[in-house]
C-alpha cells in the first residue's frame, strides 16, 4: 500500500526467505562462507569431507534465508537434500533423506522398508556418487527439534565412508538451543565430529542501518532514507538488531507513515508501529526495562524511608543528618553504574588484590554492539578505528578479525591473548566484553574501562564458546593456505616450525619451503600438544597459537591472578 508513496517497486520487509535481499553483513558472509566450505569438502579429492557443519543463531537472525542463498551457490556435481521439518522418526527421516536424493528403497515381501534397507540404499548411491566425483549433502532446518535418537542415526550416517573419506556432509541449522544440546555428555561422539560452528549475532547499530538500505535499494528506493536519525536509533534498539524484528518493525513503520501523509518515518511513528506489531511492553529492551524498574524501585525506597524518618522520635540534627545520608547516598549509586572512569584514570591494582564479583551484576554495564567491544580491545594494539568498521579499520595495520563459537577455557589460555566475550543470559539479549586475565578459576574482564574478578564457573553459565580478537596475519596470506603452497607465509611456517623443534633459525632460511605432506605432520604435531583438532591445516587459531609458542609480542592476557 506504501510502495508507491516511497517510490517502491515491491516490499522491501517482507519477512519471506528471499535470497535477493540478503544483506551480507561480516557475520553473514562469515556463516555463508562455513556453509560452502561444507560443500567443498565433499566431493572427490576437495577439503576434509564428512561430518557436521554446524549454524546456530536466534529467531530471526537470518538462518534461513542464509541457507536459501547458499542453495542458489551449490557447484554443479553436488546433491543436495534439505530437510525443512526434522520432527521426524529415525525411519521417516531416512525416507525423507532418500526421497530428497531420489534413491529407490528396494525391500523383500510386503513388510514395510527397514532401517537397514534405507541405509543400504544410501550407501549404494553415495558410493556411486563418489565414484563420478560428485559430493553429497545433508542439511537439515530447525535442527533443534531433533530428537536424541534421530541425531545418534546421524551420527551413523557419517560412519558411510571409503578408505579414504567421508560420503556426506551433515550441515545443521538451528536456534542457539542446539549449541546445548549437542553440549549433554550422551551426545559427545556426534559434537567430536563437528568440523565447523559458527553462530549468528544479532546486528548491530551501523548494520542495522544498512541492513534497512539495503532491503530498500532492493526494492527499488533511490535517494534519502525516509526514516530519520532518531527513528534509525530507535528501531534498532527496539528490534535488538534482530533483522525479523527490524523488517515488522520497519514495515509497520512504513505503512503509518503513509497513512498519516508523512515523508519520513521519526521517532513517533516508530513507537507506534512497535505498539502495533510488538505490544507496549516490547516497545523498550528488555534492559532498559529492567533499568527503569530499578530506578522506581530505588525512588520508591528513598520515599519511604524518608517518610519514615520523619515519623521517628528522634532529634532534628538527627534526622537531618540522617535525611541528608539517605539523600546523597541515591545520587551516588547511581553515577557509580552509569559513569565511566576517564581514560586517563590511574591504573586498577594488580588482579590478585581485586575482590571477586558476580558476573550476572556487571551484564547491564556491558555493550551489546560487538564494535564497541572492538574499539575497546583495539586500544591494546593501539589501533583508532574511530567511527570506522573497527575491523576495516584493522587492516591498515595488517591486522584482521578472527571470530569462533566454539573455543573452550583451556583453549582461551593456551591462545594466551585478550579478547572479546559473548555473554548471553537465558534468551536475552547477547552482551559483549573484554577478557584481559586468566587465573585458575577466575577471570580479569574489563567493564566499562575497569577491570572486574569474575569465577570462571559462573562465566561459564554465560558464555558459550563465543570469542574474537584481532590477530597479525603472516605476509602475503589470503584466508587459507593449501597443500603445494608456497611463498613468504609458508616461509614463515617453516621457520616457526624449525624454532619449535629446536633448530637453528638460520638453518635453511634461503631455501623456498613447500606446505606439502611432511610439513603438514608438523603442524599436526603442533596442534595436538596445543589442544586443537590435529587437521594439519594452518588455520588462524594455529598460526596465532604458533606466534605464542616462538615469543610473539602480540598483547598478552594477564595470567599472574591467584
Amino acid at each position: 500500500m506504501y510502495a508507491q508513496h516511497f517510490g517502491l517497486s515491491q516490499d522491501p520487509f517482507s519477512i519471506a526467505p528471499d535470497p535477493r535481499y540478503l544483506f551480507m553483513s561480516e557475520r553473514h558472509r562469515e556463516a555463508l562462507a562455513h556453509l560452502l566450505y561444507g560443500v567443498s569438502g565433499g566431493g572427490r579429492g576437495g577439503g576434509t569431507g564428512g561430518g557436521f557443519v554446524l549454524l546456530t543463531g536466534d529467531i530471526g537472525t537470518g538462518k534461513t534465508t542464509i541457507c536459501r542463498c547458499f542453495l542458489e551457490q551449490i557447484p554443479g556435481g553436488c546433491h543436495v537434500a534439505y530437510i525443512f521439518n526434522p520432527k521426524l522418526t529415525v525411519i521417516e527421516l531416512l525416507q525423507s533423506i532418500c526421497e530428497e536424493f531420489h534413491v529407490a528403497v528396494p525391500h523383500a515381501g510386503m513388510a514395510p522398508s527397514t532401517v537397514k534397507d534405507y541405509i543400504d540404499a544410501l550407501n549404494q548411491f553415495l558410493l556411486q556418487s563418489h565414484a563420478a566425483g560428485h559430493s553429497s549433502v545433508l542439511i537439515i532446518d530447525e535442527a533443534q527439534n531433533l530428537a536424541p535418537d534421530v541425531l545418534e542415526q546421524l551420527r551413523l550416517l557419517t560412519n558411510l565412508e571409503t578408505n579414504e573419506r567421508k560420503l556426506l556432509q551433515i550441515v545443521l541449522i538451528g536456534q542457539p538451543e542446539l549449541r546445548e544440546m549437542l553440549a549433554r555428555p550422551e551426545l559427545e561422539q556426534l559434537a567430536q565430529r563437528v568440523i565447523a560452528r559458527f553462530h549468528l549475532d544479532a546486528l548491530s547499530e551501523v548494520e542495522s542501518t544498512q541492513y534497512i538500505q539495503h532491503r530498500l535499494a532492493v526494492a527499488g528506493h533511490s535517494g534519502a532514507l525516509p526514516f530519520d536519525r532518531k527513528s534509525l536509533q530507535r528501531i534498532q534498539r527496539i528490534a535488538r538488531g534482530v533483522p525479523r524484528r527490524i523488517n515488522l518493525l520497519c514495515g509497520r513503520a512504513l505503512l503509518g507513515a503513509w497513512a498519516t501523509g508523512l515523508q519520513r518515518v521519526d521517532r513517533k511513528v516508530v513507537d507506534k508501529a512497535a505498539a502495533e506489531v510488538f505490544g507496549s511492553e516490547n516497545t523498550n529492551p528488555p534492559r532498559a526495562r529492567k533499568r527503569t524498574a530499578a530506578v522506581a524501585l530505588g525512588a520508591l525506597v528513598v520515599i519511604a524511608v524518608a517518610a519514615l524518618i520523619s515519623f521517628m522520635p528522634w532529634a532534628p540534627q538527627s534526622r537531618v543528618r540522617t535525611s541528608s545520608a539517605v539523600a546523597a547516598s541515591a545520587p551516588q549509586s547511581s553515577a557509580s553504574s552509569t559513569v565511566r572512569a576517564p581514560a586517563s584514570a590511574p591504573a586498577p591494582p594488580p588482579p590478585a588484590a581485586r575482590p571477586v564479583e558476580e558476573v550476572d551484576a556487571l551484564l547491564a554495564r556491558m555493550p551489546t554492539d560487538i564494535n564497541t567491544a572492538w574499539r575497546e580491545l583495539g586500544t591494546r594494539w593501539n589501533l583508532d578505528a574511530g567511527d570506522a568498521d573497527p575491523c576495516q579499520a584493522a587492516t591498515s595495520q595488517q591486522l584482521l578479525c578472527y571470530r569462533s563459537s566454539n573455543l573452550t577455557v583451556p583453549l582461551l589460555r593456551q591462545l594466551g591473548r585478550p579478547g572479546i566475550l559473548t555473554l548471553q543470559q537465558g534468551n536475552g539479549v547477547p552482551v559483549y566484553v573484554l577478557l584481559v586475565g586468566l587465573g585458575a578459576q577466575t577471570a580479569t574482564l574489563r567493564v566499562a574501562q575497569s577491570l572486574h574478578t569474575v569465577r570462571l564457573v559462573a562465566m561459564g553459565r554465560l558464555w558459550h564458546g563465543d570469542f574474537a580478537t584481532y590477530w597479525r596475519a603472516p605476509p602475503t596470506y589470503s584466508g587459507e593456505l593449501r597443500e603445494g603452497s608456497s611463498g613468504p607465509a609458508i616461509q614463515r611456517l617453516a621457520h616457526q616450525l624449525d624454532l619449535l623443534d629446536g633448530h637453528s633459525a638460520s638453518v635453511d632460511a634461503a631455501v623456498p619451503r613447500v606446505l606439502d605432506a611432511a610439513m603438514r605432520e608438523r603442524v599436526r604435531a603442533f596442534q595436538r600438544a596445543q589442544g586443537l583438532v590435529p587437521d594439519g591445516q594452518p588455520g588462524p587459531m594455529t598460526l596465532m597459537q604458533m606466534d605464542a609458542a616462538t615469543g610473539g609480542t602480540e598483547p598478552r592476557l594477564q595470567t599472574d591472578q591467584p
